[in-house]
């Protein structure tokens, strides 16, 4: 065989890990960066809830009531914010905001009593909302139009991947279970924060936007409604976000005769199928017609994937539940990666030029009000009304999907051609 032909695999297969990879340049510090406050993120994810009741002392209503209290000041501000990013610049406001999230982090290592736990958690959760829209400013300024969605989709793989770091690490505080290993992760969350921060120091600064024409309301992207209708589809479909955190792990464990180590294998299934698939699934999207299809198919799978959620409490087999749960995780990754890629291409491409950070902050704020409205809304629903509440939701899953196109096609009449960034 000759030379030619044995490297002809080897270099295909470096072409298709090149396309997973951040290109050189700003995609790849931005990558860096999130990879670094995703490790940090990870940590808080797994740590929090048992910190804040075993070592601080508060009720679970408590820390409940602060965190829904943290992310509603995170809605409210993720558009302003997003809006200083435009007028200031969105990398130092990028960095501003990680900066104060690291700072955050700190002061919940102080935090003894439910009113400074919900002023810390409420700068928290509006340095995280406004953190998003900035750096969704960022990269619009510093990324053609044309690969924004694939970036995106890099910078997603290398969140998905840092949040698994964070969380291992953060599994290893839970399993020693002592005040300072809770602190030492708090404390390693805050420097990666702190280090995401100064990693965007390499990025060129992106120019303040000016002002827009007198009389033009300065967050222009309130009265867009249009735009906000399809934030508010997006929002719908976003509930699957509790939905693999919160409501398939009660759903496992008390509607069906699968172990409980099942919930721990569906969340590494739906994080590495986003850390290695992403990309590749968003290369399927081109353009704002092409994700507004993607977004759609994936209401489809969505409501395909209740289903089968539902069915797996159906029978005695726990090995038959099992493979029932895994195949409906793999479907609601799947739908996770087409939804997400699709809503990116959308959120950018219909956003008018300069107004990139406002915009970003107010579609973002739907994952905000998913963090904030879906726990309870996708417990109510699947615990309490099982089946039937499995069909419900994907049902709705199913009719955002198909209104995104219709939505989409409104939102371009309602601008000259081509006015869009």
């Amino acid at each position: 065989m000759s030379a030619e032909a044995t490297t002809g695999p080897a270099k295909a297969r470096l072409r298709r890990v090149a396309g997973v990879l951040p290109d050189a340049g700003p995609p790849r510090i931005l990558s860096v960066a999130q990879l670094t406050d995703s490790i940090g993120l990870g940590g808080y994810l797994v740590c929090s809830a048992l910190y804040f009741t075993r070592i601080v002392g508060l009720t679970p209503t408590q820390v409940g009531f602060g965190l829904t209290v943290g992310w509603a000041v995170g809605f409210l501000a993720g558009v302003p914010l997003g809006h200083l990013a435009d007028r200031r610049g969105p990398r130092g406001v990028a960095m501003l905001l990680a900066a104060s999230t690291a700072a955050a982090l700190v002061l919940f290592l102080f935090v003894r009593d439910l009113v400074p736990f919900v002023a810390v958690a409420s700068l928290y959760g509006a340095s995280q909302c406004g953190l998003t829209a900035a750096r969704q400013a960022l990269l619009a300024g510093l990324v053609a139009a044309a690969a924004r969605t694939r970036v995106r989709a890099v910078l997603q793989s290398a969140v998905n991947g840092g949040i698994a770091i964070g969380a291992a690490l953060g599994g290893l505080a839970l399993q020693i279970d002592t005040e300072s290993a809770y602190l030492a992760v708090f404390a390693l969350d805050a420097v990666s924060f702190a280090i995401s921060s100064l990693v965007l120091l390499r990025l060129p600064a992106v120019a303040a936007e000016p002002r827009g024409p007198v009389g033009e309301p300065a967050l222009a992207v309130l009265r867009d409604r249009p735009y906000a209708v399809i934030a508010a589809l997006n929002m719908v479909l976003q509930l699957h976000i509790p939905l693999i955190t919160l409501g398939i792990p009660l759903w496992i464990v008390q509607r069906t005769d699968a172990p409980s180590w099942t919930v721990a294998a569906l969340l590494v299934l739906n994080t590495m199928s986003i850390v290695v698939f992403q990309v590749r699934v968003a290369r399927r999207v081109t353009d704002v017609d092409t994700a507004a299809r993607q977004v759609r198919a994936a209401g489809v799978v969505l409501l395909v994937a209740c289903v089968v959620f539902a069915l797996s409490a159906a029978g005695s087999s726990a090995l038959l539940a099992v493979a029932i749960l895994m195949l409906a995780a793999c479907l609601q990754s799947l739908a996770e990666m087409m939804q997400a890629s699709g809503s990116w291409e959308i959120s950018f491409d219909l956003a008018p030029p300069g107004r990139h950070g406002q915009y970003q902050g107010f579609f973002g704020s739907g994952f905000t009000v998913a963090r904030m409205l879906g726990p309870l809304l996708v417990t109510t629903l699947i615990i309490s009304w099982g089946t039937i509440g499995w069909l419900l939701l994907g049902v709705a899953f199913l009719l955002a999907g198909l209104a995104i196109v219709p939505a989409v096609r409104a939102a371009r009449a309602r601008v000259p051609e081509n006015s869009f960034a």
